[in-house]
């Protein structure tokens, strides 16, 4: 067979080929526009049937939403909810429409249309065929209402179906008056007095040469960027039945189970500069923040910083860091810190009746419950009495001393006290430690330190540091060094108990953190 010949049957099987696979292809596009032009017909045809029985209705998600506490004229979170069409035939709303218009300020979102005054607060024909849904978001924000307490505003989301049938979702949202101040630098004597909340954007400054003064009662809260920058005197005088409060300003939820109030760095916390001194912290709770209370190296022969009756818990950094000052805490909860819940970095600190309680539960890299060091700065004087220092690890006390001839003064000393830390044998460091109890890290009825208090629920992020029935720390205090009273204001007994709170039977104390 000539090469001719070859070329040409070739060519004449490859023409054949390609009028098989053109044939196979019109075929493929026949069948999908066929498929599609039944889609089109069958959407058609149920688009032109939407029942007016007034049997047929739409379900919800929810009946009410629910948008929490709010501060007024401040934006509140998204929420949002499902409508669903189970009703077994396509439905159309005339109209979606939000009874009150803006008279709550509620903001509202109709399967992306959103109901503005242009539209008179409402979208027209919205369809909602069977077995389908559509969500709706809801936020607002609300007027003043002209009160000291939450108010709560009440609106409704109309569905008026075509066969006359109206049916309804509550928005409810509590709202609360508040003062606010955005990088505020106060130059004189001022106070906060309790009442209205106050809104802090930005840090408030006290500048050098001004004190100010805040009353029981009080409570402060802090935007993401807020904080206390004390270049002058802070005094804040809490009492046992009106603590001051600081914390956050999300008085919303992360989720239904989680305020964001039980986040850690809400807020950037308290700082007291190297010229601030005689500042007084008491009867105060301080949590959700960064650094809890922060003070920098100053004159040790003067007061730096006082803290009693308190609570710093739940910090991003340290709960209380002192750096070469000179301080006293009595009286006061120090837990839940990605640092350490009470640092002390060289200087003259003397801890009575506290508890530091190191459960933080979002980084298992924590520091401890107490470190104290001379590594930077000399540690003149450190007494720790009648406390309690536990928590998650086995060793939750860190005394950090650099060695040589060189290193800094590291004088320290510990009675009466529950520390989660092995026992020491040292002769020479046992001079520094009298009526210790140092916890058994391998006694199962002590598992991280958890067994002393009411309540360490790490899911809920819910803690409750009252002494709990049982706990190797009732008794423990020395009566002649004791704190007289404890973190709340209550009598301790004759045979008073190491910690910031005094035991008074299992189950009476639900103070959450």
């Amino acid at each position: 067979m000539s090469s001719k010949t070859i070329i040409s049957n070739i060519h004449c099987t490859i023409k054949a080929a390609r009028r098989r696979l053109y044939s196979q292809m019109r075929s493929l596009y026949t069948y999908i526009i066929a498929a599609l032009t039944l889609m089109l017909v069958s959407a058609c045809d149920d688009g032109d049937t939407f029942s007016v029985s007034p049997d047929r209705l739409l379900s919800f998600s929810v009946d009410t939403v629910r948008i929490d506490t709010v501060f007024s004229t401040v934006p509140s979170s998204t929420r949002s909810f499902w409508v669903y069409n189970r009703s077994g035939e396509s439905l159309r709303c005339a109209d979606v429409r939000l009874a009150g218009g803006n008279q709550k300020g509620f903001r509202v979102n109709v399967d992306g249309t959103y109901l503005s005054p242009e539209l008179g607060y409402k979208v027209n024909d919205v369809e909602i065929r069977k077995g389908d849904s559509i969500r709706v978001f809801v936020e607002v924000t609300t007027p003043a209402a002209n009160a000291q307490e939450p108010v709560e505003q009440i609106d409704r989301l109309l569905f008026n179906l075509e066969s006359g049938r109206q049916q309804e979702v509550v928005l409810s949202a509590w709202t609360w008056d508040a003062d606010f101040v955005r990088n505020k630098v106060l130059g004189r004597d001022s106070t906060i007095a309790a009442g209205r909340p106050l809104v802090v954007y930005g840090m408030l400054t006290v500048a050098e040469g001004a004190t100010l003064t805040i009353e029981p009662g009080a409570q402060l809260f802090f935007h993401a960027d807020a904080g206390i920058e004390v270049q002058g005197k802070l005094v804040c005088r809490g009492t046992a039945d009106a603590n001051v409060t600081m914390r956050g300003d999300r008085l919303d939820r992360m989720f239904d189970y989680l305020p964001y109030d039980r986040m850690s760095g809400q807020w950037q916390g308290l700082h007291f500069a190297e010229k601030s001194y005689d500042n007084v912290i008491s009867y105060t709770d301080i949590h959700s923040c960064f650094n809890g209370v922060r003070a920098d190296s100053a004159d040790v022969g003067r007061l730096k910083v006082s803290i009693d009756h308190s609570t710093i818990h739940n910090c991003q950094g340290d709960a209380v860091a002192l750096t070469c000052c000179k301080a006293t805490i009595v009286n006061t909860l120090m837990s839940n810190a990605l640092g350490n819940c009470l640092k002390v970095d060289g200087g003259d600190v003397r801890v009575n009746s506290c508890t530091m309680a190191q459960f933080y539960p979002f980084d298992a890299k924590r520091g401890s419950a107490l470190s104290f060091s001379s590594v930077t700065h000399p540690l003149l004087l450190f007494v720790c009495d009648n406390s309690i220092i536990t928590g998650y690890s086995s060793d939750e006390m860190m005394g950090l001393r650099p060695d040589g001839d060189d290193a800094n003064v590291f004088e320290y000393s510990f009675a009466n006290c529950i520390i989660r830390t092995p026992e020491v044998t040292d002769e020479a460091e046992k001079t520094h430690f009298t009526d210790v109890v140092f916890e058994d890290v391998k006694d199962n009825t002590l598992a991280f330190g958890e067994k002393h208090f009411l309540k360490v629920d790490i899911d809920m992020q819910d803690y409750d540091f009252h002494l709990a029935q049982g706990s190797a720390a009732i008794g423990v205090a020395d009566p002649q060094t004791a704190e007289s009273d404890d973190r709340d204001g209550n009598r301790r007994d004759d045979n008073p108990d190491a910690g910031a709170y005094e035991h008074v039977g299992q189950g009476e104390q639900t103070t959450d953190q």
